[in-house]
């Protein structure tokens, strides 16, 4: 399916990004199945691994209560990771894509071993496909990872519109972009790319809006990928009562980020802009190396608080 040499198994989870992009870009039209055949390769037996340590550490806990260890978890490294990479500079949005699906696929692997499931098992591909929508059941996935696995990458469309193609793709099977269920007006449709179209217009002028406004796509999407997960491999949703007590202040707080995301980097310039500060006689490279500097530290400050509460709730 792809011509790019695959990495050793024991790979850290950076190489394993990179390849799923490289091979993404030149194959596009096969993402779902390429990344849910890497997944379990790569991943089924890290899953395997984490849900043991799990069971180990907390032996007190049952099927609900290890269900949610791993949606947790799932949730914070997408956002952390993937919002991380994302955030300061758009021009990486790929790789935090790329990052939060691969961390996404881990998660779903977890719940199938958590379920009793063999996580390293070929069969858990097609799954997968079925849970993320892919294909509405394992017979036609199975059949679309078998057709994949033999079929000729098309000629490469170029770079450009191979990245446009994968990065919209991988948008809709993180949840960032939500397809459809049943139809709606142009008009809707158009309004929901506007708004997609907007946050990217404000992000390149401000770019810590990026921050929480992947983050908070990123959890909403995973919290809804790992319920699907959850009633697909153990016939019920994860238990309700966390994310009901969590879902106001999380939308709250993703309200304040996006709005102190705005003001920080506005109150800089019009700090800039009242002390007259210049370089080589103007002032707006003192404002673009402004804005750089406080997106990135906001990035890194983002990255390790979130790094530091995974930690803790290891």
């Amino acid at each position: 399916m792809t011509l790019v040499e695959e990495p050793p198994a024991d790979a850290p989870e950076s190489a394993l990004t990179r390849f799923v992009l490289r091979a993404a870009l030149a194959d596009p039209a096969h993402l779902p199945e390429l990344l849910a055949n890497f997944a379990v390769h790569h991943l089924g037996r890290r899953a395997a691994v984490s849900v043991a340590r799990a069971r180990d550490t907390h032996p007190e806990a049952g099927e609900a209560e290890l269900r949610a260890m791993v949606i947790t978890r799932g949730r914070r490294v997408s956002q952390s990771e993937g919002a991380f990479v994302g955030g300061p500079l758009i021009v990486l949005a790929p790789f935090a894509f790329c990052t939060a699906l691969l961390t996404q696929s881990r998660m779903m692997l977890e719940l199938a071993a958590v379920a009793g499931r063999e996580a390293t098992d070929p069969a858990r591909a097609a799954e997968l496909l079925v849970i993320q929508g892919v294909y509405p059941d394992e017979e036609r996935a199975a059949a679309a990872l078998e057709a994949a696995a033999t079929a000729r990458p098309d000629a490469p469309p170029g770079r450009a519109a191979a990245l446009r193609t994968v990065v919209k793709r991988m948008a809709y099977l993180l949840g960032v972009v939500t397809p459809d269920q049943r139809p709606v007006s142009t008009a809707v449709r158009v309004w929901r790319w506007v708004l997609v179209v907007a946050v990217v217009l404000i992000g390149l002028v401000a770019p810590l809006v990026w921050l929480p406004y992947l983050g908070y796509s990123y959890h909403r999407a995973t919290q809804e990928l790992g319920e699907r997960a959850s009633r697909y491999y153990l016939g019920e949703a994860a238990s309700p009562s966390d994310d009901t007590a969590r879902a106001q202040p999380a939308l709250v707080g993703g309200i304040l980020n996006v709005l102190l995301s705005l003001v920080v980097p506005i109150g800089a310039v019009v700090l800039l802009v009242i002390a007259d500060v210049r370089l080589a006689g103007s002032q707006y490279p003192a404002i673009a190396i402004t804005l750089i500097i406080l997106s990135t530290v906001a990035g890194v400050a983002w990255y390790l608080r979130r790094r530091h509460r995974r930690r803790s709730d290891a």
